[in-house]
């Protein structure tokens, strides 16, 4: 695949390539399609979330039974 660019870009792409420690422009290119990608599916994963029923409240009695359960089950752990 090649990609055209005006010259402003491919001067920001260069530059970005050399202080980045970037080999090439191509994986300039690759890195930044690869964190799109993330972006997306982290999107995606927002989403479904925001549209799902809540099962519990979240707030300070949520955490609090959170954090007692960590502390069961390390002490649980510790003790086999």
């Amino acid at each position: 695949m090649n990609i055209s660019l005006p010259e402003s870009l491919k001067s920001f792409v260069d530059e970005q390539v050399s202080q980045r420690g970037y080999g090439t422009s191509s994986e300039y290119v690759r890195e930044l399609i690869r964190k799109d990608q993330d972006r997306l599916q982290l999107r995606g994963l927002l989403l479904a979330g925001a549209a799902c029923a809540r099962a519990e409240a979240v707030d300070g009695a949520y955490f609090a039974g959170l954090r007692d359960r960590v502390r069961q089950r390390a002490k649980a752990g510790a003790q086999e």
